[in-house]
């Protein structure tokens, strides 16, 4: 029996109530993945007294994105008194902007603190699943070969699942040493070593300064050059980290003025301002500064409007590219041979390459196989572009949330205070379930073409509108990735679940 709300008319039968599942599942609420966003959904969940579920992690240890990057120079790129949880505000912060490592200790203390190992599935990755329409149930098959079964399910793998290293002919040849910046193997020593990093975008511009002492030679092959500006980094004091441990509401403010800071920064990013003209003039000026050659100032200056890209911070990314041992090659790598790559019909001769070519589009879909209703399989139903409810919920996949979901990346703050809301957005669906007996709900077709219509129109209005090659953009040109507002007006579109909006079938 299925029941669709409409104009707040319920009509559920007695005999649906009193229907029991013919399965019982393995957990209410299956969280895939173990980073800040699946430890985040832990804790809520917590917090509503719901102690049924699950979290499913491929690896052994918690961190996701940042237990993987351990790269050299990898840190956050937003303040991170904003880049943390509302809810575990940490006094101790080295400094405004902190490395890899900080952050991931700052992951492994809420796993801690809240008790959520005992939660946890390590080594356990997730390798298909489907919807079980019979039991109203998630089964998701697993690397072991387990079959787990749960009423609901949280996509909490992050944008940044899968990394990517381009599909240019001879990757098979070269017989020096390749990595990723994703999977950073810290026993390769660079010291005296002829480098190429393939890259210009925000780990390349970490990973280059903190490499380009060490090695003998550095190519750096950049496709697009980006929008730089100064980072306002410093390390905090004794005193001021005192302060935040014996009066924690300055955290607080300092985190309410770090995000109002942001929201004034999307005039520029999201919107073509006379704020993004002054933001393309201090990068300009930041350039000027560092670099004195003609030639590599005109490589390293875009050619399109601030914006259209991630726009990025350093200090350190113009005169480390402005050193005599590193030659910024202004074209994309062609192919590589058995002693190089060849870029713009020339072969530069490197011992190692380093990918920093970043990661699979969330527009791509999911890294595994998920089917659900009469058989809608999710990568089919996202070839052409990633669409869901708010980027939360997605037609025809009941129960399952994602988050980070299409169309909520931030061009200009901290991601948490999307994913914040959307996890309060999910506990109150999963409550509603509880309270109404409801055996799956779906969100409406006609709601989720009618909220991406919307997105589309907010969309065109923005410095992305046109369209781009960046990874924010499908084949087509669409940007299925960011949200076309301020975050302000995002967590006010999810602060409240209303179940007219979805399909339901009750228990």
């Amino acid at each position: 029996m299925y029941w669709t709300p409409h104009n707040g008319v319920q009509n559920i039968l007695v005999e649906d109530l009193m229907a029991t599942e013919k399965i019982k599942a393995d957990a209410l609420v299956a969280i895939i993945g173990a980073g800040f966003s699946g430890l985040g959904m832990a804790k809520k969940l917590k917090d509503a007294g719901i102690e049924d579920f699950v979290i499913l992690e491929a690896a052994d240890e918690v961190g996701g994105t940042w237990r993987d990057s351990k790269y050299p120079g990898a840190a956050v790129d937003v303040p991170n008194h904003l880049y943390s949880y509302s809810f575990e505000q940490n006094p101790n912060w080295t400094r405004m902007f902190s490395d890899s490592g900080e952050i991931q200790q700052y992951i492994v203390g809420i796993a801690d603190k809240y008790n959520l190992r005992p939660k946890i599935r390590f080594n356990t990755k997730v390798v298909e699943a489907h919807f079980d329409e019979a039991n109203n149930l998630w089964q998701a098959k697993t690397n072991k070969g387990e079959i787990l079964t749960a009423r609901f399910v949280v996509g909490a793998m992050g944008p940044f699942a899968e990394s990517r290293i381009p599909d240019v002919p001879g990757v098979k040849k070269f017989k020096g040493i390749m990595a990723h910046t994703a999977k950073w193997d810290n026993k390769i020593d660079l010291r005296g070593k002829r480098v190429a990093v393939v890259g210009s975008g925000a780990s390349a511009i970490q990973v280059v300064p903190a490499v380009q002492p060490l090695v003998k030679e550095l190519k750096v092959f950049q496709r697009t050059p980006s929008w730089i500006v100064p980072k306002a980094d410093y390390e905090y004091s004794e005193l001021e980290k005192m302060v935040y441990r014996y009066l924690p509401f300055t955290q607080k403010v300092r985190r309410a003025v770090i995000y109002g800071l942001t929201e004034l920064l999307a005039t520029a990013i999201v919107w073509d301002t006379p704020m993004t003209d002054l933001l393309e003039r201090i990068s300009r000026r930041h350039m000027e500064k560092a670099i004195q050659d003609p030639e590599l100032r005109r490589k390293v200056t875009p050619n399109y409007r601030l914006g259209r890209t991630r726009m990025l911070i350093s200090n350190d990314w113009y005169p480390a590219l402005a050193q005599s041992n590193v030659e910024l090659v202004n074209h994309g790598v062609e192919a590589l041979t058995e002693n190089g790559i060849v870029a713009d019909g020339k072969e530069y001769q490197v011992d190692i390459i380093i990918w920093a070519t970043g990661y699979k589009s969330p527009s791509e879909g999911f890294p595994f196989p998920l089917t659900g209703i009469k058989g809608r399989d999710l990568n089919s139903y996202w070839a052409e572009g990633a669409k869901a409810y708010k980027g939360v919920t997605i037609a025809g996949f009941p129960n399952l949330f994602t988050l980070m979901g299409p169309n909520t990346g931030p061009g200009h703050t901290s991601v948490l205070v999307y994913v914040e809301a959307q996890q309060e957005y999910i506990v109150q669906a999963i409550q509603r379930c509880q309270k109404n007996h409801i055996g799956y709900l779906s969100v409406r077709e006609d709601k989720q073409e009618e909220f991406n219509h919307e997105l589309a129109k907010k969309m065109a209005r923005t410095t992305w509108g046109a369209g781009g090659n960046s990874w924010y953009y499908t084949k087509d040109g669409r940007n299925t990735t960011l949200y076309p507002g301020f975050a302000t007006d995002y967590v006010l579109s999810v602060r409240k679940f209303e179940l007219d909006d979805y399909s339901v079938k009750s228990a």
